[in-house]
């Protein structure tokens, strides 16, 4: 991905035959919206229905989710979140969302702080779905972004972990 491309406030981007319009806001770091990209992107095979930054009837808004296709009013598939997650927000959602597949990224960021933040928040809650950390790298949009806009990434080339 050129860097003339991370100077623009809309980048379509495309994954698994999806496109997205990601839209960086004045007040979001260029991080932020490439960590939805890529989000997206890594979870789009398991998760077809993927969709980015969309209301979901709750207090807090993913980034990256899943809705069921049957009922909306059930819990989400899967919740990702890019970047900045208070401590608050992850104890609140791993309790109320017990069968959502959460994954939370990171930006070039040592995932050990997190690692044991999200296993004390999982602490006596019983859950049906994993909770992802995700590390990308600093070289993300070089790496993993073609000059056509295409994503390709995959777990094996990043630093993760399943917790829970």
């Amino acid at each position: 991905m050129s860097s003339d491309l991370l100077l623009r406030r809309k980048w379509t981007l495309r994954a698994h035959g999806r496109q997205v319009v990601f839209v960086k806001n004045p007040h979001e770091h260029t991080h932020h919206v490439l960590m939805k990209a890529l989000l997206w992107a890594l979870y789009l095979p398991t998760y077809p229905a993927l969709q980015v930054e969309i209301a979901i009837g709750d207090r807090y808004r993913p980034d990256v989710v899943a809705l069921h296709d049957t009922d909306p009013r059930a819990d989400p598939h899967f919740w990702g979140e890019a970047g900045q997650v208070g401590v608050e927000k992850i104890h609140t959602l791993v309790r109320r969302y017990r069968d959502t597949h959460f994954a939370i990224a990171k930006w070039a960021t040592n995932l050990q702080p997190w690692t044991e933040i999200i296993v004390k928040a999982l602490n006596g809650v019983a859950r049906n779905a994993p909770f992802d950390l995700i590390c990308f790298p600093e070289n993300s949009a070089e790496q993993f972004i073609d000059e056509h806009g295409t994503i390709r990434v995959r777990h094996a080339d990043l630093v993760w972990r399943r917790l829970g």
